[in-house]
């Protein structure tokens, strides 16, 4: 919960707070350490006059703490937050780039950090590497996958020339090699802002949290003419009540103890965010999240994988089901894609084949390539081939020399497509063998986390641009409560709009350019890490591990956020009445002893009660911290049982706790004569 080094510059920073103009935001604490400079005067002249100033001293020291106090858990909750953002910026990594001096000669190429490429450079993209800013292709051809902008699982083919040469930092290129011109200089990355964001940037408050601030400059208002009335009342029934004691009595009442920790629970909120490696862009998005009841999904890249995985091998008849497994493993051996290695471990897994320990003899392997499109193997008279089914026909043709027809492969190649999943055809020389069946995998346990999200209360939507046919068996298999289908950015916006009109708050996930006007109007939008610019920008909330499912645990900090803030200032209240018991027979009991059958504590004499109210009322601060800065443990309940949950724990207890506290300190100030 707490770091050594945290603590020991929270003290620091809790002194800094003292400035006015810092404490003027916190109306309550506002007032406690101006009434406590009130009696600190007051001490100084007690002490020149002779007075009681022992009496008066004291009051003033736990004045002076219930403020240091309240601004030292804000302090620590500000301090955590700096620790996460260090620890941020010690895991980050830059994309590494391989800069080219001579577009000729590919092979002589320095590795450069992205953000120091400047507009102009060349760099060399090979297989797997990550495109490390916007540029043009000004040489080669390459399958890149582009999800993360468009949400199209599928790979497209780049090459230089034409209107398909451009390329976006964040891609990848999955096979062959690109030579990239950087038309868009390279800045300090997205997490470099994040950081920035959460180090630099003042909290906005809350609307709830600025409502509950108004309601606490109220109470303190009120409780203010109340004890002005109260000296009154003292002279006309001739108990002349001391300044320190009525400043006492309005420190006790006024809800200071939600009012010292109300900035600690929202900052803190925030802070469980980071550690759960996702940035709010502000408390607001964070407080929203925990009301939120209807949720959309974009399918490719959130509830599915993106990358199109093998799923099913369907051989033509005549051929058996165990053969075309094995062509279709020798012919993926070369396959360095995803989609390669997807089909090598489908075939491993469920037909139980095991690719061979050593290349048999004489084997050629042929690489898949964007150009050809096709990789495979030629083992002596063997000639296997797997890739797109137009250039796996064209194969078959060329080795046969004359038409390859066959009616149960197009069949195959038809229901594929037409379920929105990608054929890729199998051929051995003239022979076709059979259709691969590649397919958007839903994530796995992500029905059990759907699952959750609807005992929270929360609706579930998948959108989608597949057709409704596709779009309704993905949103069986993953547990979606309802889908969008063949769905456009004006159809997300439509339907969020459409869902606040009802009442409901929605939150958006996505990864998208063309999820990014969704993003903004959401009420809570977030924004995979690994999307586009464009979409992270556009959302108030950015995932830095892409998980969409996370959200489960965003909703939950929300609502511990929000049941914190709430529970804390129950408690805040309730314990007022203790402290009613303790000071109101104290001040009177001279003048009206009959009051004294108000001292239910026992407590020992008017000081000591005075002083250990105002003791308790410190240190009952700093007892809850821990529970600001950790907050709630949030389960999913009706709001009724949650509510009663709250009134039992915090609003009885803020009942019994002031007056066990009370009379413990009541003891302890007495054997030590402070009172």
């Amino acid at each position: 919960m707490f770091d050594a080094s945290i603590l020991r510059q929270a003290v620091v920073d809790a002194f800094k707070k003292l400035n006015p103009a810092a404490l003027a935001r916190n109306p309550v604490i506002f007032v406690t350490e101006v009434v406590a400079l009130l009696v600190t005067v007051l001490f100084v002249r007690d002490l020149w006059t002779g007075a009681s100033a022992f009496f008066t001293g004291q009051i003033a020291v736990w004045l002076w703490f219930t403020v240091l106090f309240a601004n030292f858990a804000e302090a620590v909750a500000e301090g955590r937050g700096r620790a996460q953002a260090n620890t941020l910026r010690q895991a980050r990594t830059d994309t590494i780039a391989k800069k080219l001096y001579d577009q000729d000669r590919k092979e002589l190429f320095q590795k450069v950090s992205a953000v120091e490429l400047q507009v102009g450079d060349l760099v060399l993209v090979e297989a797997g590497d990550l495109i490390p800013g916007d540029g043009r292709i000004v040489e080669g051809i390459a399958s890149v996958n582009e999800a993360a902008i468009t949400g199209e699982s599928a790979p497209v083919i780049r090459e230089s020339g034409g209107d398909r040469s451009a390329v976006t930092g964040g891609t990848t290129v999955i096979s062959d090699w690109l030579v990239v011109e950087i038309t868009a200089a390279a800045g300090s990355s997205f997490l470099d802002r994040m950081i920035s964001l959460v180090e630099g940037a003042e909290r906005q408050k809350t609307p709830n949290e600025i409502a509950l601030n108004v309601l606490l400059a109220g109470m303190t208002i009120i409780f203010l003419i109340t004890v002005v009335t109260l000296a009154g009342l003292g002279r006309y029934s001739a108990a002349d009540v001391p300044v320190p004691v009525l400043v006492a009595l309005l420190v006790t009442l006024i809800p200071t103890t939600i009012g010292g920790l109300l900035s600690a629970i929202g900052i803190a909120g925030m802070d469980r965010l980071i550690r759960f490696n996702v940035l709010a862009m502000s408390g607001r998005a964070v407080e929203a999240a925990g009301d939120v009841d209807t949720l959309l999904l974009d399918k490719t890249g959130t509830i599915t994988f993106g990358n199109r995985m093998a799923s099913e091998i369907l051989p033509v008849p005549g051929v058996s089901e165990r053969q075309a497994a094995e062509g279709a493993l020798l012919a993926s051996l070369a396959d360095e894609t995803s989609e390669g290695r997807s089909i090598v471990t489908l075939v491993q897994e469920k037909y139980g084949l095991r690719a061979p320990a050593e290349a048999p003899v004489g084997a050629r392997f042929i690489e898949f390539s964007a150009t050809t499109r096709l990789s495979g193997v030629d083992i002596g008279d063997r000639r296997l081939r797997k890739g797109a089914v137009d250039a796996v026909l064209r194969f078959a043709r060329d080795v046969s020399g004359g038409t390859v027809a066959h009616s149960a492969f197009a069949a195959n190649v038809d229901r594929i497509a037409r379920s929105g999943g990608t054929p890729l055809g199998l051929v051995e020389s003239g022979q076709l063998l059979g259709v691969i069946h590649l397919k958007d995998v839903v994530k796995p346990d992500i029905k059990e986390r759907f699952a959750e999200l609807r005992r929270m209360g929360i609706r579930t939507v998948m959108v989608t641009g597949d057709n409704p046919v596709t779009a309704a068996a993905i949103a069986s298999e993953a547990g979606v409560d309802d889908f969008i289908a063949e769905a456009t950015p004006q159809d997300k916006l439509d339907y969020i709009r459409g869902a606040q009109t009802e009442g409901r708050l929605v939150a958006m996930c996505g990864d998208g350019t063309n999820d990014a006007p969704a993003l903004a109007q959401a009420d809570v939008g977030v924004a995979m890490q690994s999307g586009t610019q464009a979409a992270r920008e556009a959302g108030n909330m950015v995932d830095l591990d892409s998980n969409p499912t996370k959200l489960i645990e965003v909703v939950g900090i929300g609502k511990q956020l929000l049941m914190t803030r709430g529970s804390l200032t129950t408690f805040s209240i309730a314990n007022d009445v203790a402290k009613y018991f303790a000071i109101i027979p104290a001040l009177f009991i001279a003048a009206i002893p009959q009051l004294g059958i108000l001292n239910v504590m026992g407590l020992s004499t008017p000081q000591s009660a005075i002083l250990s109210a105002v003791i308790f009322n410190a240190l009952i601060i700093v007892a809850l911290i821990p529970l600001a800065l950790r907050g709630i443990p949030y389960r999913p309940r009706s709001a009724a049982m949650l509510l009663r949950r709250n009134l039992f724990i915090y609003g009885l207890g803020g009942l019994i706790v002031p007056f066990i506290g009370i009379k413990v300190i009541d003891l302890a100030v007495t054997a030590i004569g402070w009172a």
